[in-house]
């Protein structure tokens, strides 16, 4: 049975602390991206040259994504037994933490290898964090939303990224502006100012999530656990005892959406930038960064909303059968070494991805049920991010310099094919209850029928 929001927290209240959270969430991470391709090179591989400090640069950026899976291990375990509400403030502060100390952090000149060793530590928690975050702050929007509506409000975390994105790009252009292209300030200590920023965000999304009641789906399956069930094994071990297929088929799925996403955030600003390809300045392709946060935020809204009406699977299968022949005319595009080659490239890109990333803000919550959801949706989110936000960015580093970025086009093309056969192979969700009791969705394929 469906529940109507409670009266102190409304729809409005629910929408802008999911929204809040993956903003101040993301721009810690995203910040972390501009500046694995801009600046962490020089600060903390100094010695290694440019290609390879390029590669070892989004090394450290892929380690947030293995350790993600992890996240939504740990936070998916206390999300599913204590509650929504009280573990997203924690990942909240854990990643707050980690990205204010990521801003004090000495380079290599000054601590020699310690300092690439901290930042590998650092990152771990960063993806910690947000392994845990995004499940619950979707879970958290579509438990309260009403169910015509789901796709509509499980928009709003995921615009979270869009924001974050702009944010991210404006505050290091605002400080390129202020210092200048190449003046070495930047590199001395410039660069770690849209860091520190972030206990401000923090404390300002701590504010808003402290004022959300823990959702009526989890309370009420709270209300029906008795003993046995308090004795009942961790979540992780419950929703791969009842739906594995389902966990692996959503990594599967996401993996395209992840690696659209990084390619598009973090290595096309790096290749841009870089002598190899389009040579171009930092200001320039953060002005196409902040542009780019604006259309894929579009494309999110529009796809998300679109969903309640024609289903999850249609509109992501529509992403994913597009990212295979983009992917094979994005980097001949690139290889203009024009603005207006790289501004299509990344325009498109992101573009695209957006029309995925909108509905799976419903489409992962709608596929578990509650007392495993944010374990199984936090787990299919984050497995897609460790081959499509990990290892294609890093491999994509290491076809540039071998083969060009022909065969980084050739590689997204395979990733878009594999999330294609997974998203026909899993079933439609937009009539599911989200608060169903346990023997009404005991049969899993019956759950999940192809639409």
């Amino acid at each position: 049975m469906e529940h109507p929001t409670n009266r102190s927290t409304s729809m409005r209240r629910v929408a802008t602390a999911s929204c809040v959270g993956t903003t101040i969430e993301f721009y810690d991470f995203f910040i972390y991206g501009t500046a694995a391709a801009l600046v962490f090179p020089q600060v903390f591989f100094p010695a290694l040259g440019s290609a390879a400090a390029t590669v070892a640069s989004f090394a450290t950026f892929a380690v947030a994504f293995v350790a993600r899976p992890l996240g939504a291990i740990v936070f998916g375990h206390y999300g599913d037994r204590l509650g929504r509400k009280n573990t997203l403030i924690a990942t909240l502060m854990l990643m707050g933490i980690s990205t204010v100390v990521i801003g004090l952090l000495p380079g290599a000149a000054t601590i020699g290898v310690a300092a690439p060793v901290a930042l590998v530590v650092l990152r771990f928690l960063q993806g910690l964090a947000v392994g845990g975050e995004w499940a619950g702050a979707t879970l958290l929007a579509a438990e309260y939303a009403p169910p015509a509506k789901r796709g509509l409000y499980g928009v709003f975390p995921q615009l979270g990224a869009a924001f974050a994105f702009a944010l991210a790009s404006g505050t290091f252009l605002a400080v390129n502006i202020a210092l200048g292209e190449t003046n070495p300030a930047f590199l001395d200590w410039g660069w770690r100012i849209p860091f520190l920023l972030s206990a401000v965000l923090v404390g300002l999304g701590l504010w808003v999530r402290t004022a959300i009641e823990e959702t009526p789906a989890f309370r009420n399956e709270r209300e029906r656990r008795n003993d046995a069930a308090k004795r009942a094994k961790p979540p992780i071990l419950d929703v791969f005892r009842a739906q594995p297929r389902e966990v692996l088929l959503a990594g599967g799925v996401l993996t395209i959406v992840f690696a659209l996403f990084y390619l598009g955030t973090a290595f096309l600003t790096s290749y841009a930038t870089s002598t190899a390809g389009a040579g171009l300045e930092r200001r320039t392709v953060l002005i196409l960064n902040i542009v780019a946060a604006v259309v894929f935020g579009v494309t999110t809204a529009v796809s998300g909303i679109v969903s309640d009406r024609f289903g999850r699977r249609r509109v992501i299968v529509t992403c994913c059968a597009l990212s295979i022949p983009w992917a094979l005319v994005l980097f001949p595009i690139m290889d203009t070494g024009s603005v207006t080659g790289f501004a299509v490239a990344l325009l498109g890109t992101l573009a695209i991805f957006g029309i995925a990333y909108g509905p799976v803000g419903a489409y992962l919550p709608e596929m578990f049920h509650t007392r495993y959801r944010y374990t199984g949706a936090g787990m299919g989110y984050n497995l897609g991010g460790v081959l499509g936000g990990a290892v294609a960015p890093l491999l994509a580093a290491q076809l540039v310099g071998s083969y060009g970025g022909y065969a980084v086009g050739l590689m997204i093309a395979a990733l878009g094919l594999l999330s294609l056969v997974c998203v026909i192979a899993l079933g439609e969700t937009r009539h599911r209850a989200v608060d169903a009791a346990p023997e009404a969705t005991t049969d899993v394929k019956d759950r999940l029928t192809p639409a």
